[in-house]
């Protein structure tokens, strides 16, 4: 099963967040295998973490529950809140398949929360080239659609919105984002 899960950082504790890093990545190297993608969201100087993604392949829920709320920034109190939901991998790849690399151009999370589920399941847009990751959100149990969540290549957070049908939200989300990951 697959699971999105958005840690969003608590304001003021960035601080704790640089001091947690190394705890943070080894955490992470235990997942290493089962990750789909992951990086930080960031503020609107393209440097200042505000959060951080995770896409994952675990067993079950109460797997992706662990995962979640042991993480040792979220029980140092680095993070406010977290959306932790399945995920369907709509490209059937990772991020680091992604044709455009790791580096180049800007890079964005978008959330699209809240859906008309008289609309029917999303697909993924026709041009893939620049999508990294994306795939519907759903209930625990997968039958119901929550929403969408995509990380994407973009000039800006208004092409990159673009990618989702905004009527078919009830909330669009256009978050910063790059490659996380331990610096090689």
């Amino acid at each position: 099963m697959e699971f999105f899960c958005y840690h969003r950082d608590r304001p003021g504790s960035l601080a704790l967040r640089h001091e947690k890093l190394e705890e943070h990545w080894s955490y992470m190297d235990q997942y290493a295998k089962e990750m789909i993608a992951r990086g930080p969201t960031l503020a609107d100087d393209g440097e200042t973490p505000t959060g951080s993604v995770h896409i994952l392949d675990l067993p079950d829920p109460a797997a992706a529950r662990a995962f979640a709320f042991d993480e040792p920034n979220y029980q140092a109190g680095v993070y406010r809140d977290v959306l932790l939901l399945r995920w369907r991998n709509a490209l059937g790849r990772t991020m680091w398949d992604f044709p455009g690399g790791r580096d180049g151009g800007n890079r964005h999370l978008v959330l699209g929360l809240g859906t008309d589920q008289a609309a029917g399941a999303p697909t993924a847009p026709p041009d893939r080239d620049e999508l990294i990751a994306y795939g519907p959100l759903l209930s625990d149990d997968g039958a119901a659609r929550l929403g969408t969540a995509a990380l994407v290549r973009a000039p800006d957070p208004d092409t990159a919105r673009a990618v989702l049908a905004p009527a078919r939200y009830a909330d669009v989300e256009v978050h910063t984002w790059r490659f996380g990951g331990r610096p090689s």
